[in-house]
């Protein structure tokens, strides 16, 4: 049995921002293909670690029944997100909602104790959540949407590291001619 992996996985510009100058990202919107494919990869997840942005930006699959009753796909995606286990790390927030609860523990703990309570994949979202798991060198898979747009500037998708972390290209792939899909792994004994 093959053991769960930590994935930080977001869409990203050509120049390396998550977000923009005012902190947007609706150049992120995925095609419908894009859309399926992020349906079937969170599927098959057994947790999500996300920061406060990203849950109250994820609150709408919770929250919104026009997100359900748009598309087949927004239904499943809706279904599926509800039904993943999450952990919000939040200073702001006093509560969440749906299958979600506040961090309690250090994200090196948070990360072990989800982990350790699935055999599938978890995945870690928010820029500065992502990047204090890759600091503290927990991360297994780096999974990027590579948008064709500059945005010059706003939330970079990896922040800087005290350490190189070598990687391993295993996929690449195509969405409709406009998004390109990098999936690496941690380079093991690389020599």
């Amino acid at each position: 049995m093959s053991h769960a992996s930590l994935i930080v996985s977001m869409g990203v510009s050509v120049d390396g921002f998550v977000a923009d100058r005012e902190g947007g990202f609706a150049w992120t919107a995925p095609i419908d293909e894009l859309f399926r494919f992020h349906l079937e990869e969170v599927g098959k997840l057994g947790g999500y670690l996300l920061g406060r942005r990203l849950y109250e930006n994820m609150l709408v699959w919770e929250n919104d029944p026009s997100m359900r009753s748009s598309t087949e796909a927004g239904a499943e995606f809706a279904d599926v997100w509800c039904a993943l286990p999450k952990v919000v790390f939040s200073r702001t927030l006093d509560h969440v909602q749906g299958n979600a609860r506040l961090a309690e523990a250090s994200v090196a703990d948070e990360i072990k104790a989800a982990l350790a309570a699935t055999d599938k994949d978890v995945s870690i979202g928010g820029a500065d959540l992502a990047g204090a798991a890759l600091e503290l060198d927990l991360v297994d898979e780096v999974r990027m949407f590579r948008y064709p747009v500059i945005v010059g500037g706003g939330t970079p998708f990896l922040p800087p590291v005290t350490h190189d972390i070598q990687l391993d290209l295993l996929e690449t792939r195509t969405f409709g001619s406009r998004v390109i899909y990098e999936r690496y792994g941690r380079a093991r004994d690389a020599a």
